[in-house]
């Protein structure tokens, strides 16, 4: 069993780290904004249908992932419009997006279910210059370390942009919506921003994930938001007590936490078929925890 696990450490990081991007989007709209965001189960899957179509037919890898940024950045835009101009409620206008962009991504895909990117074409961890530098550098970590630098320029953009005067205002807009008015600025343009910034990450999670596995299927996007929610969840926990600990740091380093255990029940015997029970078990655990802690503390 731990040798099983150990075996597939670098797979488990890899995997951990691809959604640690997801998971920084989810941060924004579950800490931030307080927004119950369910597009991002359309947005993950979205990001990768672009990315693996625009790939296989010879586009460069790096202007893929920006396509798929793009593409999630709009739909974050559709799910804000709803919701600030049409009013409809922030979790019905997630499922409304979510659920547009099931089929939407089969559009995308050529009506193909499953898709798959052929092995001579260039990804960003195969038959590229990057990807071959980094495997003569550090061997079998190749990837891993593509996949680091991905999230780690991420997570410093992010970081950036919540330190500038937008970033405060978005902040504010989950925190006190009175105060954003009050500096005479608009807070359903503010709640937009961050839905669409959210929605980018999580696309560009699902096409770094294609990329890495070299296909997109459809249903990929079932239980993102749920994954990517238990890696926050996990990661804010762990660090609850170290106030100098981002909340993006957080967020990754939930994200692996979440594979690794994920990865431990299956190397325990449980198999692929299970991740979705793993999941939410995992997800119900996390939620009672911190529910009885809550109530710990009001009896104490």
């Amino acid at each position: 069993m731990l040798t099983n696990f150990v075996a597939a450490l670098p797979s488990t990081l890899e995997q951990g780290l691809i959604y640690a991007l997801l998971a920084m989007g989810v941060l924004i709209t579950y800490t931030i904004l307080d927004f119950p965001d369910l597009s991002v189960d359309g947005t993950f899957p979205l990001g990768g249908v672009i990315s693996t179509m625009l790939v296989s037919s010879g586009v460069n890898p790096l202007l893929a992932l920006l396509a798929a940024l793009a593409g999630g950045a709009l739909a974050g835009l559709c799910t804000g419009l709803i919701h600030v101009k049409l009013k409809v409620r922030d979790l019905f206008s997630g499922i409304i997006i979510s659920t547009a962009l099931y089929s939407i991504n089969l559009k995308i895909s050529g009506g193909k279910a499953l898709a798959t990117i052929g092995r001579k074409d260039v990804t960003l961890f195969q038959n590229n210059a990057a990807a071959d530098f980094f495997s003569g550098l550090v061997g079998d970590y190749g990837t891993l370390v593509i996949i680091l630098i991905v999230v780690v320029v991420v997570k410093v953009l992010l970081d950036l942009f919540l330190k500038t005067r937008a970033g405060y205002l978005l902040r504010a807009v989950g925190d006190n919506e009175r105060v954003v008015t009050a500096l005479a600025c608009d807070k359903g343009r503010v709640k937009i921003i961050g839905l669409m910034i959210a929605n980018a990450f999580a696309a560009l999670s699902g096409a770094v994930l294609c990329q890495h596995q070299r296909m997109f299927e459809v249903s990929m996007g079932t239980g993102a938001m749920v994954l990517a929610l238990a890696s926050v969840i996990i990661g804010l926990n762990l660090f609850r007590r170290v106030r100098f600990v981002k909340g993006t740091t957080a967020a990754i380093v939930g994200a692996v936490v979440y594979r690794m255990c994920v990865s431990l029940a299956i190397a325990c015997g449980m198999g692929a078929s299970d991740l979705k029970l793993i999941t939410a078990v995992l997800f119900l655990i996390i939620l009672a925890a911190g529910l009885l802690r809550k109530g710990g503390k009001k009896h104490a």
